[in-house]
């Protein structure tokens, strides 16, 4: 019996991720700079440290709730009617093991086999893969460098079908650092509305934004609100991903149906990691700004460096990204990155690996030092003297 026989169809034809292969022959070079990894290079700040290990010491080592520590969930809630003034209840909020296993329950939630979800493309290579596994069908539409990567409704609009149950949207976007200004939001609502459709809205990188005003899509209206399951967390603006915390916020009905497949397959998100993101909602702010300060200077460095190589970059507004287009070296995506790699030690993650509209860019990440990158450019600069 050959795997396609033992394991599911759904399984078997999921691509392996594009960026996983990189990691994987990054881990066997010495002295390579990774601008590839998406994730913070800083440490969890020390009070959010403190707590989970205060949560320990006082024996918070069983289950809660499966929802989540209420604590957590009135603060998850707090927050966001500070920051965007959405209101939502604590019973509205469900504790999740990273904004993964929210994308999970929701899919698992909303789609019945063959429901389509609109997916803009490039984007983080979990929300097809999540939808697929849910028994839908993700219908990729890929934004383009002339929109500097941000949907076009219209292009929405084409792609609904009788079948489609969901529009996907991820702002600040992981690969490209897009950001949606509020009158494209505004016209993905109207769509919403006249054709009936939940949206799903990944917000995890809402607090990484540069000279922009995040726009969160639920507190556009009370409509929009309740047709909108609306997913962050807190490995990003927090330096938590190890940490695996973070939340979804639904109507009451779309809630309780995620919260069922929770509870039989989760049970509950680690009790130290909800004890620790409470104190991040409590104490946390100051550090975000810092880093968030800190990730601007570093996104300026970046991007102006690498325009300055004739690798033609777009202005990130969001997350911790740069998506550079490298055709100027005469390389496709997959050949720049493998060779920029063998020659110059320096990893970034080839556009492709992040579905339609990718090709010809690589993704770039400024989540690392200063210095870092400033070796990295130039090192690139030698391979762009070679190559360009």
């Amino acid at each position: 019996m050959d795997e396609k026989q033992r394991l599911s169809k759904r399984v078997a034809e999921l691509k392996p991720s594009g960026i996983r292969k990189f990691f994987d022959i990054v881990a066997t070079m010495k002295d390579v700079i990774s601008l590839g990894i998406g994730e913070p290079d800083f440490t969890t700040p020390k009070p959010i440290l403190d707590a989970g290990v205060r949560s320990l010491h006082e024996g918070e080592t069983h289950y809660t709730s499966n929802h989540g520590k209420l604590e957590l969930r009135q603060g998850v809630a707090d927050n966001l009617k500070k920051l965007y003034n959405v209101k939502y209840e604590p019973d509205e909020v469900i504790a999740t093991v990273g904004v993964s296993e929210a994308l999970y329950l929701t899919f698992m939630a909303i789609l019945e086999p063959g429901d389509e979800v609109i997916i803009p493309t490039p984007c983080f290579v979990a929300y097809q893969a999540e939808v697929i596994l849910a028994g839908g069908v993700a219908v990729e539409i890929p934004a383009r460098v002339e929109n500097d990567f941000t949907v076009d409704p219209d292009d929405i609009r084409k792609a609904i079908t009788p079948r489609t149950k969901a529009i996907f949207i991820g702002y600040p976007s992981n690969p490209t650092g897009a950001v949606a200004p509020r009158e494209v939001m505004i016209e993905i609502g109207k769509i919403a509305e006249q054709y009936n459709l939940i949206v799903v809205s990944d917000e995890i990188y809402d607090r990484l934004v540069y000279d922009f005003d995040h726009v969160c899509f639920p507190a556009l209206d009370e409509g929009l609100r309740e047709r909108t399951v609306l997913l962050g967390g807190f490995s990003k603006a927090y330096a938590m991903t190890g940490w695996r915390i973070g939340y979804a916020c639904a109507p009451k009905d779309i809630l309780q149906g995620m919260l069922r497949v929770h509870q039989y397959t989760i049970m509950s998100a680690p009790t130290t990691a909800q004890d620790a993101a409470i104190e991040a909602l409590k104490s946390g702010e100051p550090h975000v700004q810092e880093m968030v300060t800190e990730y601007d200077r570093r996104r300026r460095l970046l991007v102006s460096g690498l325009n300055r190589l004739g690798l033609a970059t777009f202005e990130p507004r969001g997350a911790f990204y740069t998506f550079p287009n490298i055709r100027a070296s005469g390389m496709d995506e997959e050949t720049f990155a493998e060779t920029l790699l063998r020659e110059e030690k320096v990893a970034v993650v080839p556009g492709s690996a992040f579905g339609p509209g990718g090709e010809g860019f690589v993704r770039a990440c400024y989540a690392t030092e200063y210095s870092k990158i400033e070796e990295a450019l130039h090192r690139m600069e030698r391979f762009m003297s070679r190559h360009g």
